[in-house]
């Protein structure tokens, strides 16, 4: 099972963060947590190591509604949640968008309202990708 769903844009890295950044909250997520990969790696191990990385950051997105009712339902959740969405550059000329797939909470949890806030997490996140992909399509 795959277990995120993938966008790849030819934005400028800085861009499809700050796009990502709006398309989430256009869906209703807020940003709780960042995490710099790249920075830590420089910081931790080393510039060659944060190079081979390249860009990379970790948005902790998070739509308190829904995180409400998941965490009601079962609220050891919470330890799955925000909802990781991530954007990396390395080399190559585009940048790849990746949010986690909703879905595999469901695997996880046999609640129905689990399933409910999966399925509306999901569609969210899928639309976010969507409104992103649209955006940065080259126009002719």
């Amino acid at each position: 099972m795959s277990y995120t769903h993938t966008i790849t844009v030819p934005l400028p890295y800085a861009d499809a963060v700050e796009r990502t950044r709006e398309a989430l909250a256009e869906q209703g997520f807020g940003i709780l947590s960042e995490i710099d990969v790249h920075a830590a790696f420089e910081q931790k191990l080393g510039t060659e190591a944060a190079e081979a990385l390249g860009d990379y950051v970790i948005l902790g997105a998070c739509n308190p509604g829904l995180a409400s009712k998941a965490l009601a339902a079962e609220p050891q959740l919470g330890a799955l949640l925000p909802c990781n969405v991530v954007v990396r550059r390395g080399a190559e000329s585009q940048t790849t968008i990746e949010a986690v797939d909703p879905q595999t909470l469901v695997e996880l949890s046999e609640a129905p309202e689990v399933r409910d806030v999966a399925d509306d997490a999901d569609a969210r996140l899928r639309a976010a990708l969507e409104a992103i992909q649209s955006d940065a399509a080259p126009t002719t």
